[in-house]
């Protein structure tokens, strides 16, 4: 039987672990120049920077929101300097181009990270051409996933309805108010504990282990019934 995802009219993916493979450890960067940003700001250990971003990480959903709620930190040039990263780890992916060339509907990208970071990525990838937008944590108003106001605020600029959506996510709990609005539901397991969590969970709808073999899989089966 056909799978009801290849009618779906918006792709909503995140980017970090989900459009390239976790294996490229971009993440590890990112945390230590957010720990070294953190110490040279306030003119601190390492150690005692570490302990910091950790914290407002969980207090608040993002190190960045910590930093701009607790003290009053303009965003930009945090962002900037986290984000100044090597991402020639990540091989271009000609099979994911290929994949998302076939997939029908409007694909954006719905990052806690930065426009210029995703634009960086995709463009490494050679898919930067597939996306109508990028919604990163600007467009959210700082409002990091899941907050589920911010997936309205995409809703709503995009003109999407959520029952006509397919969101991809490696990170579990960044699906759970995807499906409470009625979208599809795709998990990346990546081996880390953020993507194994959500093991039964009910807003789960698919679990994957790689992007570009389940995407090249769907647009196939969707070829295969036309044919």
């Amino acid at each position: 039987m056909q799978s009801p995802l290849i009618t779906a009219k918006h792709w909503v993916f995140d980017l970090d672990n989900t459009l390239y493979p976790s294996r490229c450890n971009l993440f590890h960067q990112v945390d230590m120049r957010m720990r070294k940003f953190i110490a040279e700001h306030f003119k601190i250990e390492l150690d005692e920077a570490f302990k910091l971003q950790k914290r407002y990480f969980r207090e608040y959903g993002t190190t960045l929101n910590g930093l701009m709620q607790v003290h009053g930190m303009a965003p930009e040039p945090f962002l900037d300097y986290v984000h100044d990263i090597d991402v020639s780890v990540i091989e271009p992916s000609p099979a994911l181009d290929q994949a998302l060339t076939k997939l029908a509907g409007r694909k954006m990208i719905y990052t806690n990270g930065s426009f210029a970071h995703a634009e960086r990525i995709t463009n490494r990838l050679g898919i930067r051409h597939h996306f109508d937008d990028i919604f990163d944590i600007i467009a959210a108003d700082f409002r990091p996933k899941p907050d589920e106001s911010a997936y309205h605020s995409l809703l709503s600029k995009y003109g999407i309805d959520p029952l006509e959506t397919v969101m991809v996510e490696d990170v579990a709990r960044n699906l759970e108010p995807a499906k409470r609005l009625g979208m599809a539901t795709v998990l990346i397991h990546t081996g880390h504990r953020w993507s194994e969590d959500a093991d039964g969970a009910d807003y789960v709808d698919h679990r994957i282990e790689d992007l570009t073999i389940w995407l090249s899989a769907l647009v196939e089966e969707k070829t295969d019934s036309i044919a």
